[in-house]
């Protein structure tokens, strides 16, 4: 099976975040998003992957090169950005007979794709509380019997989970014409395949969709599951390592630091003296942690440092932020209601939530930054702000 890996947008809905990385790109746990849907295709008997690339197109291509778990990798380039069934599109011409497409920017996981993978054509979906998110599958007695996206009255709770499996006839398929949001829409493929054959719905087990900033912190605290304990960096005598916790080669704890896993350390961070990690957390490489800086179930991202008496929970650093001393990032309402964040609002469906840091964000000392707080890139806050709404 050739596997087509869509991984062409730039992810606005994950800005700040994607001003410097594609969304598939960004981080989980050791290594990029889409890098986790390829390992997942490969294991479940990919022969070939293809991405479609676009946005930063360079940033995937560098990463996974010519050749990646074994398998040999090609590119297809979409210049413009105009929906799901144009990427498929553009990469049909690198795969031979049927062929398999997953989103980039999804979590999935092996045994379920290898499942898709033998009942082709096929499309994968997941019991979800509220569908109307989602492209909502319709079946009868495991057949597909229709696909709409993001319908106000779903007509079932199975999400679409973004993995096809297409036989070699689809590829006649991928003209559709543009729906109402303007994108020729892979779904409208799948509803022609349906009209023409018998098409399998594979139900997932398992199954994550990273579409705004706390999605991606769910995707590590998910990762950091299977974490294991391994020090391989630098340690000081006098630092506690609770739990299973790894330290890459190149990392340093000093004196005093107590970490309680699962928190992933990478190559050349720096924690301490005197700071305390709580996991699920990620601390990315050449980020630092310092003195008296407490942080919890977040993720700092490349070259992000919180260097003296800060709290840092619930939240998303981006690259090369630095806060200020003192600067606090709150991350609980007090009404105990889920926290709301972004632009429209929009519910995290978090009960802790605090603040994403765009990257190149500098707080002042003392910065107070309230729950669901978004800083875009390289925003500056003064000394002893309280920041109550994005910028």
């Amino acid at each position: 099976m050739d596997v087509i890996i869509l991984a062409a947008g730039r992810g606005t809905r994950m800005c700040p975040l994607t001003d410097g990385a594609p969304k598939p790109m960004l981080p989980v746990a050791d290594r990029p998003l889409a890098a986790h849907v390829a390992d997942a295709a490969v294991s479940a008997g990919a022969e070939k992957l293809v991405f479609t690339v676009g946005y930063r197109s360079t940033d995937v291509e560098s990463f996974f090169g010519t050749e990646y778990g074994g398998v040999p990798v090609e590119y297809a380039h979409q210049p413009t950005r105009s929906g799901t069934a144009d990427a498929v599109a553009m990469a049909v011409t690198h795969v031979d007979g049927a062929f398999a497409v997953l989103n980039g920017d999804n979590v999935y996981d092996a045994a379920n794709l290898a499942r898709l993978f033998e009942h082709v054509p096929a499309v994968g979906y997941t019991r979800v509380s509220d569908p109307s998110a989602y492209g909502v599958v319709s079946t009868d007695g495991g057949t597909v019997t229709g696909i709409v996206e993001k319908p106000a009255n779903p007509p079932s709770n199975l999400a679409n989970t973004g993995a096809y499996a297409f036989p070699d006839g689809a590829r006649k398929l991928l003209d559709v014409q543009e729906s109402e949001r303007g994108e020729r829409e892979l779904t409208d493929v799948l509803g022609r395949l349906v009209d023409r054959e018998t098409v399998t719905a594979v139900e997932f087990d398992s199954w994550a969709d990273v579409a705004y900033p706390w999605d991606l912190l769910s995707a590590n605290e998910q990762a950091l599951e299977s974490l294991e304990r391994a020090v391989n960096g630098a340690v000081h005598a006098d630092a506690s390592l609770r739990g299973r916790v790894t330290v890459e080669a190149g990392a340093t704890i000093d004196a005093g630091v107590v970490v309680d896993g699962p928190v992933l350390i990478r190559d050349g961070a720096t924690i301490g003296p005197n700071a305390y990690i709580r996991g699920p957390t990620v601390v990315g490489p050449d980020a630092a942690v310092g003195h008296a800086v407490e942080v919890k179930n977040s993720l700092l991202l490349s070259g992000a440092s919180a260097n003296h008496l800060s709290y840092v929970g619930d939240s998303i650093l981006g690259p090369g932020a630095n806060l200020g001393a003192g600067t606090v990032t709150a991350n609980l309402r007090h009404d105990d209601e889920p926290v709301h964040a972004g632009d429209d609002d929009r519910p995290t469906n978090r009960r802790k939530f605090g603040a994403v840091i765009g990257p190149g964000v500098k707080t002042g000392i003392n910065t107070s930054l309230q729950p669901g707080v978004m800083l875009s890139t390289d925003t500056w806050t003064k000394p002893g702000e309280v920041v109550d709404a994005d910028r």
